[in-house]
């Protein structure tokens, strides 16, 4: 089977417009995707550096393959089974800031540089008080990227039009304005000029996004291209981007004109709640209902005709009716979610969603339980029944078997001190009453603890 390499295939030069931060399965499978996608169309003529900035070497497998790689989109699209490879070829070049701190910060001076992208994990937008000298490689992502931004503000002296977007796909809420703030704490640390600080603060633009799509990684089944990859990387048909900022971006990044499901708006904090309490929130409300229930995947559990209608009818009813957004989206999202739980292409284990399930209800389920009751003056019955079904998960022995509890160990303790008392009722009072579950006392809601004791009765007798 042949390498790939760019004499192989049909590669051309492109400028570098985009530095990328990263070079895990997500950036690969979605924004390098996207870019390819523009590419593709010829509505982008630009092309990606790609600098790894946490492994101390550069990988391998991205200079033997030339930085080419194909991304499998492998799912269900519309009811029926999807499948397309994509060849990426828009990633010019790549390097390890490891090898050389001065190549890295030469990048900087690139006239053609008009983006940074990122998805350096949750906790990779951070600021280090004791990363004190950016002479030496910072420790942190934004250290790193503000050593670089200070050279390319000093190589063009200050120039206004050399200020770039920041595109951050970090999976944290207002990602873009932490990003910046932590370019502004370092700024203010290393006592760099004003002037630096104000060309920050005026002439780049961070933008806030919110992405969303499955990436699983190297395909298990392999694939039918004709090169050996050993970079492939397999995603969900299912894509989403929400990049809060001004129309203007468009014009240089026309995401939506390549059919590509990208928004960009004014506020993305509908986007969020949609994602939240309809995708997150049906996750982890369907977790322990199909778990006692002797499911094992979120596949078999929308599949099941009992289960998988209980979850359609919770999301239909119960969750879109109260968020306050446009109907024929919520629905279409909704839709799309119940679509990707089916897809036979991941093995979703049930188990690994589990991990804490009570922080996650708090977040995803509980607000949307809040609002259907002050909205409609009663309590939803199917995230009722879910609210219980987490209470009995978190009971850990059920019909002796050994629930996959995966918490912190003062919430563990906490629920098994709890279930010690034979009196539901009293039970369930005091799981309400704990503040520090929930940031509230539930027990004072009228009428929550006498339908979570009636859901738990029932959701006992029907699994005994």
């Amino acid at each position: 089977m042949k390498t790939l390499s760019k004499s192989e295939v049909d590669f051309t030069f492109r400028p570098v417009k985009i530095l990328q931060y990263g070079n895990g399965n997500f950036l690969r499978a979605f924004a390098d995707w996207m870019i390819q996608k523009l590419i593709d169309q010829n509505l982008f003529d630009g092309g990606i550096h790609t600098v790894q900035i946490h492994s101390p070497k550069a990988d391998p497998k991205m200079i033997e393959q030339d930085c080419l790689f194909h991304v499998l989109e492998k799912g269900l699209k519309n009811g029926k089974v999807f499948e397309d490879t994509t060849l990426i070829s828009c990633i010019q070049s790549y390097s390890s800031i490891y090898e050389s701190y001065e190549d890295y910060l030469i990048l900087g001076e690139n006239p053609d540089l008009r983006f940074i992208l990122s998805n350096t994990t949750e906790s990779g937008i951070q600021f280090d008080s004791g990363d004190d000298d950016f002479k030496e490689i910072p420790a942190t992502f934004p250290g790193k990227l503000t050593a670089l931004l200070f050279r390319r503000f000093q190589f063009f002296d200050g120039d206004s039009s050399k200020g770039l977007h920041f595109l951050p796909c970090e999976l944290i809420e207002k990602n873009g304005k932490k990003l910046k703030e932590c370019i502004l704490q370092y700024v203010d640390l290393w006592k760099l000029p004003e002037s630096f600080a104000k060309w920050v603060e005026e002439d780049s633009y961070f933008y806030d996004t919110l992405v969303d799509r499955i990436v699983p990684g190297f395909p298990k089944d392999g694939s039918d291209i004709e090169f050996e990859d050993k970079l492939q990387v397999m995603a969900e048909p299912f894509h989403f981007w929400a990049i809060e900022g001004p129309e203007k971006i468009q014009e240089e990044l026309p995401f939506p004109k390549a059919g590509l499901d990208v928004s960009f708006v004014d506020d993305l904090t509908p986007y969020r709640t949609r994602k939240v309490r309809i995708l997150n929130g049906a996750h982890t409300c369907l977790v322990p209902y199909a778990y006692l229930q002797g499911l094992k995947t979120v596949r078999e559990s929308v599949e099941h005709p009992e289960i998988g209608s209980w979850l359609k009818e919770l999301i239909a009813t119960e969750i879109v009716p109260i968020l306050d957004m446009d109907k024929g989206e919520l629905e279409t999202f909704a839709n799309a979610v119940l679509e990707r739980f089916a897809n036979p292409f991941i093995r979703h284990e049930l188990k690994s969603i589990a991990l804490n399930s009570i922080s996650k209800f708090k977040v995803r389920v509980l607000p949307s339980i809040l609002d259907f009751y002050n909205q409609n003056g009663a309590w939803p019955e199917k995230m009722i029944t879910a609210f219980a079904a987490t209470i009995l998960f978190y009971k850990g022995d059920v019909n002796g078997e050994t629930m996959p509890l995966n918490d912190a160990a003062e919430v563990i303790t906490f629920f098994e001190v709890a279930w010690k008392n034979p009196d539901k009722s009293k039970m369930i009072h005091s799981i309400l009453q704990n503040s520090s579950l929930w940031d509230q006392d539930l027990s004072l809601l009228p009428g929550l603890q006498e339908s979570l004791v009636q859901s738990l009765e029932k959701l006992e007798e029907k699994i005994a």
